[in-house]
């Protein structure tokens, strides 16, 4: 770029910077005080006591040493208190009634002084007139930008060096100097203030977005699980199908050619999704190993077949064998469920289990499964623990699990407070009517 491309490039970016530092300052928009945390409003009551007080002072200032008629008392000491309290709501039209407040003080005052009728007064900015100028100015900086404020603080000093340097009184005592050291301190008071207040919040915000952030990948993590999980079930029936479709021609006398084409073209298919679907569930495995797990592990786990309810006995048994006392209730005709809403309910009550003893030591435990005409029932209920739980590692997700399963299958699950300090989990999952040929499942391993 050309130098006097640099250099009208630089004229554009002072345009408008000059610009939206006149509009910053030439606004009459609302910008209210936010409550304190702690406080509350308790800061908006003493600034309006604060304004009292300097209404007062200052016209008993104005009509007493400084000899000021009543009507320019009253209406500098109006001004200057008024300022003060509407700082509270619009800073940057306080800032300006402040200022003229204060300037119309200092030309009467001027010509007390002038005319010899008072000696030694506080000029330009008269003690009350101070307080009000810095309590507005305080109240500026903890809302508006840095550069606003300070641009404020330059035009408070541009009009003291006006009056105190370029214009001048006699027989005054001087108070230019201290009254913008005053104002400087205010304005590096209400920044620092107005940043921490801003870093504060910026923390909560951003500690609410890793909280969901949070939330939203277990939530996602468990139904990846549950998907995997469901893949090899849906993958054991599609394998039942490839065998079914392969034998069945040999459990017929002279099949036609028509029913070994037919049959044929089913275990063909079976295969083609068996072997894509094994692709998915390789997908779902790598993206999602298993923590500290060995291949030999993951191998395993990939061919164990997935627990039902059948095998809710050994689970007992080894949440027993942990210091668990556990009893189990079964109601209602059993019958045989699908394999989703049996591995759904066994998980549940794992998971449900896992809870007690994580945060329940000593506790005693109470699993119901409830077959109706309508699904099952689960419900595994604890009473209170007799003994502080220790610090547990786990992110608390549990719940999130087991909600996740039940709605995946059209149910419900409530968790909550149970008798006294104990506590209950019921989850409704639905499943079809059973037919009059279902037998009713063994306890064994699925």
């Amino acid at each position: 770029m050309s130098e006097p491309a640099r250099a009208y490039e630089g004229e554009k970016s002072g345009l408008r910077w000059l610009r939206s530092l006149r509009e910053d300052l030439w606004t009459v928009r609302a910008d209210p005080l936010p409550p304190s945390v702690w406080l509350r409003w308790m800061p908006h009551g003493l600034v309006w006591l604060a304004a009292v007080g300097i209404f007062v002072g200052d016209l008993d200032q104005l009509m007493g040493d400084g000899r000021l008629p009543e009507t320019g008392s009253m209406l500098v000491a109006a001004g200057q208190s008024g300022a003060a309290v509407l700082a509270l709501r619009r800073p940057v039209p306080a800032l300006w009634l402040s200022l003229a407040a204060s300037l119309t003080g200092a030309v009467l005052l001027r010509r007390m002084l002038m005319a010899g009728q008072i000696d030694g007064f506080s000029w330009p900015w008269t003690t009350w007139g101070t307080a009000a100028h810095l309590l507005v100015v305080l109240l500026l900086a903890l809302r508006v930008p840095t550069r606003v404020s300070v641009a404020a603080l330059a035009v408070t000093a541009l009009l003291t060096y006006v009056l105190q340097g370029l214009w001048g009184a006699w027989y005054y005592a001087p108070t230019g100097q201290t009254a913008v050291l005053l104002f400087g301190v205010a304005v590096l008071l209400g920044s620092a203030l107005r940043g921490r207040r801003e870093a504060r919040a910026e923390l909560v915000e951003q500690t609410t977005l890793t909280a969901e952030e949070r939330a939203r990948r277990t939530l996602l993590e468990e139904r990846g699980r549950i998907a995997r999980e469901l893949h090899d079930v849906v993958a054991h029936h599609m394998s039942v199908i490839s065998i079914q479709a392969q034998v069945a021609p040999h459990l017929v006398e002279n099949p036609s050619d028509e029913l070994k084409e037919n049959l044929a073209g089913i275990r063909q298919n079976a295969v083609e999704a068996l072997t894509e679907l094994r692709r998915v569930l390789d997908v779902l495995r790598s993206e999602h190993p298993a923590p500290g797990g060995h291949a030999d592990a993951a191998g395993a786990s990939r061919h164990a077949p997935q627990p039902t309810l059948g095998r809710l006995g050994s689970l007992v048994e080894n949440t027993r064998a942990a210091g668990l006392t556990v009893t189990t209730e079964i109601t209602g005709r059993r019958r045989r469920l699908p394999p989703g809403v049996e591995l759904s309910a066994y998980r549940i009550v794992q998971e449900a289990l896992s809870n007690v003893l994580r945060h329940s030591p000593g506790a005693t435990a109470h699993v119901v499964l409830a077959y109706d005409p309508r699904g099952l029932r689960v419900e595994v209920v604890n009473t209170g623990p007799t003994r502080e739980a220790p610090p547990s590692a786990g992110a608390g997700h549990g719940l999130l699990g087991m909600r996740e399963r039940a709605v995946m299958l059209g149910g419900t699950l409530t968790a909550g407070p149970w008798s006294g300090r104990g506590y209950r989990v019921e989850a409704h999952l639905p499943a079809a009517a059973p037919h009059a040929s279902d037998t009713p499942p063994q306890d064994g391993t699925a």
